[in-house]
């Protein structure tokens, strides 16, 4: 039996999936990766991104972090793939129960997902700071310089979790309760490398983790099952 057949057939068995997700999710709908060789680490700016997308840079330099997030975050022409309708599938089917992810693109509920927990937050929600008037992607994306706010005129910070900011802690409990009582985990697109969210894992009680990556993570030997291949080519062969 292949691994895959191996993974299908876990699937199968399984009716308290948890998928936990990372950037390669998205990188089959054009959204570019973080760490990978042509990822946004490895491009040019006048600051590394860990730097402008940290909450120090936001506060100091806004008119820069809007430059750049327009520019590399906001993929709202991004549809979902076969990864996020088959995670929809699963889910409308009653075997997933949540999806636990670190992207803010919002393309696993595009997709169809209803109950997922996104760690980082999203490109969809953003805010005034002063009076908290919603502001849309769309908007941010059309707006010039730092955007403001349309009520009161006070800036506009993104629902996204930036570097120096803690996570949410309500997501973060909620995550932690699906992949604690999960009887199937699976694990893809992710290096694994960013904490809190990379210690997750530890909460899975299960036999049947599933490690699902391109690239080798810190965690592979813990994995049940491991596949070295792209989700796509692996999603694709599950039929619900």
């Amino acid at each position: 039996m292949t691994n895959i057949e191996q993974f299908l057939q876990m699937v199968k068995e399984s009716d308290n999936i948890v998928f936990f997700g990372g950037a390669g999710v998205s990188t089959e709908s054009g959204i570019p990766d973080f760490r990978s060789v042509d990822g946004l680490y490895n491009q040019k700016y006048d600051y590394p991104p860990e730097t402008i997308l940290s909450h120090s840079f936001f506060e100091r330099n806004p008119e820069e972090f809007y430059r750049f997030y327009r520019n590399k975050m906001l993929c709202l022409d991004a549809q979902p793939n076969i990864t996020h309708f088959k995670l929809a599938e699963l889910e409308k089917a009653g075997k997933l129960k949540g999806v636990v992810t670190q992207n803010i693109d919002g393309l696993h509920q595009k997709a169809g997902s209803k109950n997922v927990m996104e760690l980082h937050g999203s490109v969809l929600r953003n805010y005034c700071e002063r009076c908290g008037q919603f502001v849309s992607a769309e908007d941010i994306l059309h707006s010039e310089g730092v955007p403001v706010c349309p009520v009161c005129g006070g800036p506009v910070k993104p629902d996204v979790v930036l570097y120096e900011e803690g996570l949410n802690q309500k997501t973060l409990q909620d995550a932690v309760f699906y992949i604690s009582h999960a009887d199937m985990l699976i694990i893809g697109g992710t290096s694994l490398a960013v904490y809190p969210a990379a210690g997750l894992i530890d909460y899975y009680r299960g036999n049947k983790l599933v490690l699902i990556n391109k690239s080798t993570t810190p965690m592979d030997a813990r994995a049940d099952l491991l596949i070295q291949a792209g989700l796509g080519d692996v999603f694709g062969q599950i039929e619900v």
